[in-house]
């Protein structure tokens, strides 16, 4: 080993240190995590109760229907008529995933049936029905 004289330098050290970078992804991916979950929300809907098995929504396009007849696409407030015209731009984006209806108890019924069959008329044949699983009395 050769010893340094009084006027050279040490070599720098060019390597980067991931610990700390490593530290701050794991971080996040808890975030995103525990984050996620929450993100499901969406437009508040009563959804009918039933005894067959929940349907969630994954990740297709969820079509939300309120009690007063107003149709969301994901979470963009529509009239019927605008619906009609712009699902086919809308269901592009479905792709194999499909389609989920969540339509409110009190919804008219006229308008959950124009709202399937817009889907229908656009060649989506993957559609779900979402419901609230039904609470069973002992």
């Amino acid at each position: 080993m050769r010893r340094r004289t009084h006027g050279e330098r040490t070599p720098l050290n060019a390597d980067i240190n991931v610990v700390s970078l490593i530290d701050v992804i794991l971080l996040l991916l808890v975030i995103f995590m525990i984050t996620a979950p929450l993100m499901q929300g969406g437009v508040d809907v009563s959804l009918p109760k039933t005894e067959s098995r929940a349907l969630a929504p994954k990740g297709g396009l969820v079509v939300s229907i309120t009690a007063n007849g107003r149709v969301y696409a994901d979470e963009t407030a529509m009239s019927l008529s605008e619906f009609k015209a712009s699902f086919k731009m809308l269901s592009s984006r479905a792709g194999r995933e499909g389609v989920y209806v969540r339509a409110d108890q009190g919804a008219p019924y006229g308008i959950v049936a124009q709202v399937l069959a817009t889907i229908q008329a656009a060649g989506i044949v993957n559609v779900g029905l979402v419901t609230a699983p039904e609470t069973v009395q002992p």
